[in-house]
């Protein structure tokens, strides 16, 4: 295991990603549970890369939601619903991963999903070139039925206790009420941390991912580089 900057962690990132060699874009997961720094992760690699030259194709999970009436079919707190109702991998597969992939054409959309209206986007469909970086952060990205859509994959590991303190210092901020920790611990308790424990013991995506990336302290992450 190596430790060091985040600075130095995104310096490995990018030569690691810049190292596989693919004859179409290298499609890139950032998995981990919510909280775990994912997003940031990816905006922060995407820089480094758009600074090397390479062009970079921002996604998330967010973008590829069912409607808010499927997600929560069997309940708002239901971890079951969380992990097999939540997320449209056949269409993200449709119009992004494969599009992307060995056999695509390389013409792409983003999302298809607006969760702030519970609505579907019409993003106009883009093409990549074929050395582009799709970078993809959002959970359960290494679940069985999405595994060998990505060239290449990061875990963040961070201890659930650990996300439940940035959630709720992350609602604060946003709701600055504290009747939103109190929902937000409840959502982590009974639906979130289950549903990734379901994860965890089904799809194991820690013996998947090229590299962990141990993100308890932001500014001072571990990671450890898995065989290919």
């Amino acid at each position: 295991m190596s430790s060091g900057t985040r600075s130095e962690l995104l310096s490995r990132l990018a030569e690691t990603i810049d190292s596989v060699t693919v004859g179409h874009p290298v499609r890139v997961a950032i998995d981990g549970p919510p909280a775990a720094g994912k997003t940031t992760l990816a905006n922060e690699l995407a820089v480094v890369l758009r600074a090397q030259g390479r062009e970079v194709i921002r996604a998330t999970i967010e973008g590829f939601l069912f409607p808010k009436a499927q997600r929560y079919r069997r309940g708002e707190y239901s971890p079951e619903g969380c992990y097999f109702d939540s997320h449209d991998h056949e269409t993200m597969c449709q119009v992004l991963l494969d599009p992307l992939g060995p056999a695509g054409d390389r013409k792409f959309q983003r999302a298809v999903y607006d969760r702030s209206t519970d609505t579907t986007l019409r993003v106009p469909i883009a093409e990549a070139p074929a050395d582009a970086v799709l970078l993809f952060d959002g959970v359960f990205l290494l679940r069985p039925e999405l595994a060998d859509r990505w060239d290449f994959s990061i875990f963040m590991s961070v201890t659930f206790e650990r996300t439940l303190d940035r959630a709720q210092t992350r609602g604060e901020a946003l709701a600055g009420s504290a009747a939103s920790t109190t929902e937000i611990e409840r959502a982590w308790q009974d639906r979130y941390i289950p549903s990734q424990e379901l994860y965890l013991a089904t799809a194991h995506p820690t013996d998947r991912a090229d590299i962990i990336v141990h993100n308890e302290e932001l500014q001072r992450p571990a990671w450890e580089i898995r065989s290919r």
